[in-house]
C-alpha cells in the first residue's frame, strides 16, 4: 500500500504548522504575505472535485477555519484563498492574508516580484500565532 507523501516543492517552500483532520497546514516560506497551505493527505488528487463529499465537505470546514485564524492572527484586512495547482499538481488551498499597502495591494500575489523568504524568527512567530488561534 502506497503511503501519502508531499510533494517536493510544497516540502522545500513549506513548513508544517500542524495537522488538522484531513490536511496538513502549512507556512508558505514568503516574507511579503502572511500565506498559508492545506494539503489534503489524500493520494493521487489534484482538484477538489476528485475528493468523496465527505473529504470536500472537511476540506471547505478547515479552510474556513484556517481562514478565520489566519484573520485573527494577523489583523489583515482580506483573505485570498485559492487552489490553482498548475504547477504542483497535489491539491493544495493557498490561504493568504492581504492588507491595503502591503506588497501588490490590490492585485494578485502570483506572478507580483521575487519571493522573500522568511527569518527563523519571523517563521516560528507565525506558526506559533496560528497555532494559538486554531
Amino acid at each position: 500500500m502506497r503511503r501519502f507523501g508531499l510533494d517536493k516543492r510544497l516540502a522545500a517552500d513549506t513548513t508544517r504548522i500542524m495537522r488538522l483532520g484531513l490536511c496538513d497546514l502549512r507556512l508558505m516560506d514568503e516574507a511579503r504575505w502572511p500565506w498559508l497551505i492545506l494539503v489534503p493527505q489524500r493520494l493521487d488528487i489534484a482538484e477538489i472535485h476528485e475528493l468523496s463529499p465527505h473529504d470536500q465537505t472537511m476540506l471547505t470546514f478547515e479552510m474556513t477555519a484556517t481562514a478565520e485564524a489566519l484573520k485573527r492572527a494577523t489583523g489583515c484586512l482580506k483573505i485570498n484563498t485559492g487552489a490553482l495547482g498548475n504547477i504542483v499538481r497535489q491539491l493544495h488551498v493557498h490561504v493568504i492574508a492581504r492588507s491595503e499597502g502591503d506588497p501588490g495591494w490590490p492585485g494578485p500575489v502570483w506572478g507580483f516580484g521575487q519571493r522573500i523568504g522568511l527569518d527563523e524568527g519571523e517563521r516560528e512567530r507565525l506558526c506559533e500565532a496560528v497555532r494559538a488561534v486554531m
